[in-house]
């Protein structure tokens, strides 16, 4: 199985294009240690080779960009496009929008959750807007109600097997309020039948309990939420008062008696740790850091546009 970071920021990647904090700003005067960073997405294969499919999971709005910089996704000589289908993992505006820089396709394949595609056709409808252009089928996730986990296959990838898996997270601006989440945001664990090998992938974590604890310790690499290094990080960047509970996401560092990201890792027991969906105001973004040299010393991974990742 082999995996392409196509982006690795969070809403708005990174430097944010109207913000003028201090990572952004040092960013822009060359006085920091870090690389850009389109919007989070990733790309999924059997082994990567010329010719075989690739699966996208989210769409980001710089979808074509990283399609550009990716000649594993770009047509081969016989127009034969690549990307064979898109799973959707929640109905966030950075993780759909780039759907429609899709609409060329003859056909798109879109797995999603009952909830995203309510979202995706009625308060945000851009399967509506697509279906104007090219066929859209919905492949169902069926997670809803008291169903908070469930295996699929995807035609082209016969190698892999899926399973969606509910994880805490909160609505995207757009959605209706609504008590039933379950189908919300979801996890994606892929394992590869020749080789046994897992992966877990989670772009968006509000929290971690026992069921995604557990799915983190039968993996073997995990790729999880990484925008806030703490609790307040917003604030203490001078980006805003919401903290990072507040905005859905589980902080690196512990906050009170509440477990940070770090310390589920660490537990995790996973032989590869990877954080991805990186704010433009975390410090982690600067290689030269104390908060990556804490990282690097729990063997914990930070992401990178164009980062490959084999199992």
């Amino acid at each position: 199985m082999k995996l392409l970071v196509l982006g690795s920021g969070a809403g708005g990647g990174f430097p944010l294009w109207n913000c003028h904090c201090r990572q952004c700003s040092a960013w822009r005067r060359g006085e920091l240690d870090a690389s850009a960073r389109t919007q989070s997405s990733i790309a999924i294969s059997q082994d990567g080779l010329p010719g075989e499919g690739w699966l996208l999971v989210n769409a980001s709005p710089d979808l074509p960009q990283q399609i550009r910089a990716t000649k594993a996704l770009q047509p081969g000589h016989a127009g034969d496009v690549p990307i064979r289908a898109v799973v959707l993992l929640d109905s966030r505006l950075h993780h759909v929008a780039g759907l429609l820089s899709l609409r060329e396709s003859r056909e798109l394949e879109v797995y999603a959750t009952p909830l995203v595609f309510e979202d995706l056709t009625a308060e945000l409808p851009l399967l509506n807007v697509l279906e104007s252009y090219c066929r859209v089928r919905w492949r169902m996730l069926p997670i809803a109600g008291d169903t908070r986990s469930a295996s699929f296959e995807i035609p082209g990838f016969p190698a892999l097997s899926f399973a969606a898996v509910a994880v805490p997270a909160q609505a995207p601006r757009h959605a209706r309020l609504r008590s039933d989440a379950a189908g919300e945001c979801i996890a994606l664990q892929v394992q590869d039948r020749r080789t046994g090998r897992r992966l877990f992938l989670s772009p968006a974590l509000a929290g971690v309990g026992e069921p995604e604890l557990a799915c983190m310790r039968e993996s073997d690499c995990v790729v999880v939420d990484g925008s806030f290094w703490t609790e307040h990080g917003p604030r203490e960047a001078g980006v805003g008062r919401e903290s990072a509970s507040d905005k859905g996401h589980l902080p690196q560092r512990r906050h009170g008696e509440r477990p940070g990201m770090i310390d589920v890792l660490r537990s995790s027991g996973a032989p590869r740790k990877v954080l991805t969906h990186i704010r433009h105001s975390n410090p982690i973004l600067d290689r030269g850091g104390a908060q990556r040299r804490e990282l690097a010393e729990q063997g914990i991974e930070v992401a990178h546009d164009g980062m490959v990742i084999e199992l």
